[in-house]
């Protein structure tokens, strides 16, 4: 049986929902494991077959923590299956949905040196409720700038589980 890692960056949560979702479908076929990045830093990666980093971004960009990550590791991530997956809300729109449309991700390839074999990209969710004073005025400027939802009394989910569904699926086939 097939042994896969998950790996998540996240800053409110919802990389790490989409993260255990994706585990869901898996589980049904292989041995899975959810972890923060942080967690991952301990582990011996070695020893899954598979292994899925999925991370967040905040004001255009993924924490550097990611980077540090994925460049003490890069060899053992290009031995093993592998997918990298991040979560935006930019991804909303469906002109900015796809790894190749997506500036975020677009950013991420030209920054990092490892090359995932699976990408996907998929829209987060804006929960301003949850949000201290400046990550909410700020996201809500930025949502008015972007003609995205701007009443801080809402929380605003715009991630596709199908997309996720169909992801996972496809990291099960990985060759």
């Amino acid at each position: 049986m097939t042994s896969t890692l998950i790996i998540y960056s996240t800053t409110d949560g919802q990389t790490k929902t989409i993260c255990n979702t994706i585990a869901s479908v898996i589980s049904k076929i292989n041995d899975v494991e959810v972890v923060s990045l942080d967690e991952a830093n301990k582990l011996d990666l070695f020893k899954y077959d598979q292994l899925v980093i999925g991370a967040s971004i905040r004001y255009g960009k993924h924490k550097p923590e990611l980077y540090k990550f994925i460049d003490k590791n890069i060899s053992t991530l290009e031995s093993k299956k592998n997918a990298f997956f991040s979560v935006n809300v930019v991804a909303r729109k469906p002109e900015k949905n796809t790894p190749s449309t997506n500036p975020y991700m677009q950013k991420f390839l030209s920054l990092s040196a490892w090359k995932p074999n699976a990408l996907e990209v998929f829209a987060g969710k804006i929960d301003y409720p949850k949000y201290k004073f400046i990550d909410k005025h700020m996201i809500r400027f930025i949502m008015w700038m972007t003609k995205g939802p701007t009443d801080t009394s809402g929380t605003y989910e715009f991630t596709d589980w199908m997309k996720v569904d169909a992801f996972a699926n496809q990291i099960v086939l990985l060759k």
